[in-house]
């Protein structure tokens, strides 16, 4: 089968909140359950760099490198004996207008244009920078060392990064399901991180509360390249 689409997902920031289930469940597609580690359930933010995008093969000028801001959440859907890990979208936001229009088309997914620029510096650190809206209101910095490590097995790394599903609703009685590949992924260690999200403007009332936690963790994977599949309904 060939891919839809293939890119490179490169300097993905994975900044985790506990959440509680209820906060979830209105967005959960039918059929599918929310995933757990060690009894907790995460929303992730996060800001990450879509290089050399390509959409049946094709690269479209003006359109293969961005960056991508997104909120999701973590579920699992149960095929007779496979239980296939994945994640749903809450929001995703480029700064590319006919990217959005393709996601909404193709794959039904929750995505707006919106304003993001960002710089990634090299050093004997590596510093990652994001900031987006339509006054740039929002930002994260994140610094890491320079060298990467792999993800330990059983980890809360591993529980973030490793779904390779993603769910969306397409109505109240149908659940579209699409495939995602790459390997496994590296890690950056964090040594610094800060930002400024207004949580209830971006994601509305129900994820006001992130406005007043701090992240439980915050990750960052080297990436690599990615092939994401034809969406089917299941």
């Amino acid at each position: 089968m060939k891919a839809f689409l293939t890119a490179e997902w490169r300097n993905l920031v994975m900044m985790n909140f506990v959440v509680s289930e209820d906060v979830l469940k209105p967005y959960l597609p039918k059929d599918v359950e929310l995933d757990a580690f060690e009894g907790k359930c995460y929303v992730s933010f996060v800001a990450f760099h879509f290089l050399n995008t390509k959409v049946k093969g094709i690269g479209f000028p003006f359109h293969r490198d961005f960056a991508e801001i997104n909120l999701r959440f973590y579920v699992r859907y149960k095929e007779g004996n496979e239980v296939k890990r994945g994640v749903v979208f809450i929001s995703e936001l480029v700064p590319k207008p006919a990217i959005a229009w393709v996601a909404k088309l193709f794959y039904k997914e929750k995505y707006t244009y919106t304003p993001i620029k960002s710089k990634v510096e090299h050093t004997t650190s590596r510093f990652l920078h994001f900031e987006w809206g339509r006054q740039l209101q929002h930002k994260l910095n994140v610094e890491t060392a320079g060298i990467v490590q792999p993800i330990v097995a059983g980890s809360k790394e591993e529980f973030i990064f490793e779904h390779y599903w993603g769910y969306t609703s397409l109505s109240a009685f149908r659940t579209g399901e699409y495939k995602v590949e790459h390997p496994r992924w590296n890690i950056y260690p964090v040594t610094n991180f800060s930002f400024t999200i207004d949580f209830q403007q971006l994601y509305g009332d129900a994820f006001a509360f992130l406005n007043d936690v701090q992240p439980d963790s915050l990750f960052v994977a080297e990436g690599s390249a990615v092939s994401v599949y034809d969406r089917k309904i299941l």
